[in-house]
């Protein structure tokens, strides 16, 4: 007769509640921003981005302001800007890919929204080629996360692409 050892499988179930409750720092890296950013890019055939550590300061400067009370506020500042937030943890990649996802309200021919695009337009504004993005975690557990874009993009009867 085969013996259960259960203190085993308790160990083994405690290690995997542990790892599914621990935020996962995974799709927060440079390049996972670069990546998700340029994927959309090459899409509608615009050229990469390219990583800038001064605008990953500009937006941890100002995200670190937002903290207290996780408000989405934009800096107004001499960058393109795109703000996510979240109520958890909230991926570089998820954020990225709530603006790319934009697109289905972006009309290419009459250059025009159908509801909010702005996001999606910044991300794949043809002249913008420097990114800088930043994460911040919020006093109440939710998350910020910010990129800037330079040159900006998002002007008035322009095309993005």
């Amino acid at each position: 007769m085969k013996v259960i050892d259960y203190s085993r499988i308790l160990i083994i179930l405690a290690a995997l509640v542990g790892v599914l409750l621990v935020p996962s720092k995974a799709q927060d890296s440079l390049q996972d921003y670069v990546n998700a950013h340029n994927q959309a890019r090459s899409q509608v055939g615009v050229g990469p981005m390219q990583w800038n550590e001064k605008l990953v300061t500009y937006a941890r400067n100002h995200i670190d302001t937002l903290k207290g009370d996780c408000r989405l506020v934009h800096s107004n500042g001499r960058y393109g800007e795109n703000l996510a937030k979240s109520y958890g943890d909230l991926s570089g990649v998820t954020a990225v890919n709530l603006w790319v996802n934009e697109k289905a309200n972006y009309n290419y021919d009459t250059n025009t929204c159908n509801g909010v695009c702005g996001h999606y337009t910044q991300v794949v504004w043809r002249n913008s080629v420097r990114l800088g993005c930043a994460k911040v975690m919020c006093n109440n557990g939710g998350t910020i996360i910010s990129c800037n874009y330079d040159p900006p993009g998002n002007y008035v009867n322009q095309k993005p692409y």
